[in-house]
C-alpha cells in the first residue's frame, strides 16, 4: 500500500508510527489504545499501521467511516472478534456472519424494534423510582455499581419477564472478569495466543462465563415454566421462527439472550455512570437539566410520551455518548476488490475506526473535550456530518437495541435527577477499555437532594 496514494485529490495515506520488527505497533496500542487512536487521527485521515503481523488502516473521516460501517457483510468481512468475546457471546447476532448472521438478525430484530421500547418504558421508570426512594441523602455510593444494578433489573424484567433482586453482585463480578479478559484481548495481550493456551486470565474467564450462563439459564428456566401470554424478549425469542419455520435452538436462545442481556444493562449502566460524572463536573449543565425537569415533569414520574418534551435530557445523554462511547472500536477486513475513499485495499487489510477518537475530532466538534450538551440542539448550529457520531455503529450491523438504550437512558436519568444529585467530586476518572469503555477506577458519589446540589456540586 503506497504511502503517497491520493484519495479524492486531497487525503493522503499517512505512514503510521514507527514499528517494531514482528510486533508492529502492538506495544503502543496495548499500552494505551485510546491515546494511540487519537495520535493516529491527528496524523491523518487514512493511516497505515500494523497490529503484530496484520496490515491495518485507521480511518477518521466520517465518509470513510460510513463506507466501513455500511460495507460490512458486502465490501468488508466481519472480523474475528477473539476467543474471549466468542466465549462470552457464543455464536449470537454480534459474532456470527454471512447466512447465519442474516438468519439470526431476522429472528431477533422483531423483538427489539423501536416500538417495543414504548411498552417497556413504565418498567424503566418504576425501577428508577424505586432506587430514588431508597437513596438516602448524604450517603456515598459506588455510582457504577448502583447504575449497573439498576439497569440489570430493568434488563431482566423487560427482556426476561422476571426479576434479579439479590443477584446483582454475582453477575456483576462475573461481568467485570469478562470485561477485563476481553479488554486484554482487544489490546493484543492474548490476541495471538492459540485458544488452547490456559492462561490464568482465560481460566478466570471460563469460570465467569459459567456464572453468566447459570444466571441466564436460571431466568430462562423460570420463563419456560411461566404460564400465560407474555410480551418479554425471551418469549419472543422462543416463539421466533425463520422462513422455514425453524425455531432457535436452545444454544442459539442462550447466545442471543446473553448478547441482549449484556447489551441491555452493561452499556446503559456505564453511560449513566459517565453522565453523573459529567453533570457533577459541569454545574451549568446540571442546572439547565433541573430546569427542564421541573418545567416538564413538575415532580411526576416521566412517561414515554415525555421523551419529546425532554430535549436537553436527551442532549445530555448524546453528549455523554460522544465523550464516553460504550463501544469504542469498529473493524472490518477488506475482501478482494475492497476500497475506502476510492483507495484500493489489499485483501486481508484490517480497517479500523474508533468512536473515541472520531467523537473528539475538533473539525466536527469544536472544543471537543468539553461537555456541551447544547451542541446537539439543532438551533445552535450545523450538525456534525453523518458518521462523525456513531455510538451504536451503523449499517446493517448497527446495534439492534439502540432505540431501547436511548429511551432507557433518558427516562432513567430524568427519573433519578428529579430527586437526587450525585456529586462525584473533583477527581478525574480515566476510562478503561474492555467490552465497553468503562471507568478505570471506582466512581464514588455523595447523594445530595436535587434542590441543594447547586452549592455542593464540584465545578
Amino acid at each position: 500500500m503506497a504511502s503517497e496514494t491520493t484519495v479524492h485529490g486531497r487525503d493522503l495515506v499517512t505512514p503510521g508510527p514507527r514499528r517494531l520488527p514482528g510486533l508492529g505497533n502492538l506495544p503502543a496500542f496495548a499500552h494505551d489504545p485510546l491515546g494511540f487512536f487519537e495520535r493516529l487521527r491527528v496524523s491523518g485521515d487514512l493511516v497505515e499501521w500494523r497490529l503484530g503481523p496484520q496490515r491495518a488502516l485507521f480511518v477518521s473521516r466520517p465518509e470513510h467511516i460510513g463506507e466501513l460501517l455500511t460495507g460490512i457483510e458486502t465490501v468488508f468481512r466481519h472480523p474475528e472478534l477473539g476467543w474471549a468475546l466468542k466465549l462470552v457471546l457464543g455464536d449470537g447476532v454480534v459474532t456470527s456472519e454471512g447466512a447465519a448472521w442474516r438468519r439470526k438478525r431476522a429472528l431477533v430484530q422483531p423483538a427489539v424494534r423501536p416500538r417495543q421500547a414504548r411498552s417497556y418504558a413504565a418498567t424503566m421508570t418504576e425501577c428508577a423510582a424505586q432506587l430514588a426512594a431508597a437513596w438516602q441523602p448524604g450517603r456515598i455510593v459506588d455510582v457504577r455499581r448502583e447504575m449497573l444494578a439498576l439497569t440489570q433489573r430493568i434488563a431482566v424484567r423487560t427482556l426476561f419477564g422476571t426479576d434479579s433482586t439479590g443477584r446483582e453482585d454475582v453477575i456483576g463480578s462475573a461481568m467485570d472478569v469478562a470485561q477485563r479478559a476481553i479488554g486484554d484481548e482487544f489490546r493484543g495481550l492474548t490476541l495471538f495466543l492459540p485458544s488452547w493456551v490456559p492462561t490464568p486470565g482465560r481460566r478466570r474467564l471460563r469460570r465467569a462465563v459459567e456464572v453468566i450462563d447459570a444466571e441466564v439459564a436460571r431466568v430462562t428456566h423460570e420463563r419456560r415454566r411461566a404460564t400465560g401470554d407474555r410480551d418479554d424478549l425471551l418469549s419472543r425469542l422462543l416463539a421466533a421462527r425463520d422462513d422455514d419455520g425453524k425455531p432457535l435452538s436452545d444454544r442459539e436462545v442462550r447466545d442471543e439472550a446473553v448478547t441482549l442481556y449484556i447489551g441491555g444493562h452493561e452499556t446503559t449502566g456505564t453511560t449513566l455512570t459517565w453522565a453523573w460524572y459529567l453533570l457533577s463536573r459541569n454545574p451549568g449543565a446540571r442546572a439547565r437539566l433541573d430546569g427542564e425537569l421541573r418545567t416538564v415533569l413538575a415532580g411526576r414520574t416521566p412517561e414515554f410520551d415525555d421523551l419529546r418534551r425532554l430535549p436537553f435530557t436527551e442532549q445530555v445523554v448524546k453528549e455523554t455518548l460522544r465523550l464516553y462511547p460504550p463501544v469504542w472500536l469498529m473493524t472490518g477486513v477488506a475482501k478482494e476488490g475492497s476500497t475506502i475513499g476510492g483507495l484500493p485495499l489489499p485483501a486481508g487489510t484490517v480497517v479500523w475506526s474508533s468512536q473515541w477518537s472520531a467523537h473528539r475530532d475538533p473539525r466536527w466538534f469544536p472544543d471537543p473535550g468539553a461537555f456541551r450538551p447544547e451542541r446537539w440542539d439543532p438551533a445552535v448550529g450545523p450538525a456534525a456530518p453523518d458518521h462523525a457520531w456513531f455510538p451504536f455503529g451503523g449499517g446493517a450491523r448497527a446495534c439492534l437495541g439502540a432505540r431501547f438504550a436511548m429511551v432507557e437512558a433518558v427516562l432513567v436519568l430524568a427519573t433519578l435527577a428529579q430527586h437526587v444529585h450525585v456529586d462525584t467530586g473533583p477527581d478525574e476518572v480515566a476510562p478503561r477499555t474492555g467490552l465497553t469503555l468503562q471507568p478505570g477506577s471506582p466512581v464514588r458519589g455523595r447523594l445530595l437532594p436535587a434542590v441543594d446540589h447547586g452549592t455542593a456540586a464540584s465545578g
